[in-house]
């Protein structure tokens, strides 16, 4: 069974929502912020502002991968796409050195993004 790259943007689609959802859990209080983001932030201010920042990356990320999937060669997609996996393979090696456990376990994750979308690119050739 061949997995297209629509079935994986699908997917990675889907995670990116979850994560946001996981975001706006941290911004309303329901998980406290102190076990995200290395375990380093110092105020409900910063969380707000990292969090925000966050979710604005994970929705752009979300509207990259829909243009993809319309214009699968576009080479600014692409360009893009590129700088994400490097993001997220530097953010996988990030979490390892996380403070807290929780945040560790989110390096899995990362990974899975990373390989998603260099699978999306290499789709292509």
């Amino acid at each position: 069974m061949t997995i297209t790259n629509k079935t994986i943007i699908q997917l990675l689609t889907g995670l990116l929502l979850l994560v946001i959802v996981f975001h706006l859990l941290i911004i309303v209080s329901i998980i406290p912020y102190n076990i995200v983001w290395g375990g380093r932030l110092q105020s409900e201010q910063e969380m707000y502002v990292f969090e925000s920042i966050s979710i604005v990356l994970n929705l752009f990320l979300i509207w990259v991968l829909s243009v993809k999937t319309r214009n699968p060669s576009n080479k600014y997609i692409n360009i893009v796409l590129w700088i994400f996996f490097f993001i997220f393979s530097l953010n996988t090696i990030g979490n390892l050195f996380a403070h807290t456990n929780f945040e560790k376990f989110f390096s899995i994750l990362t990974l899975v993004f990373a390989l998603l979308i260099l699978k999306i690119l290499l789709k292509n050739k």
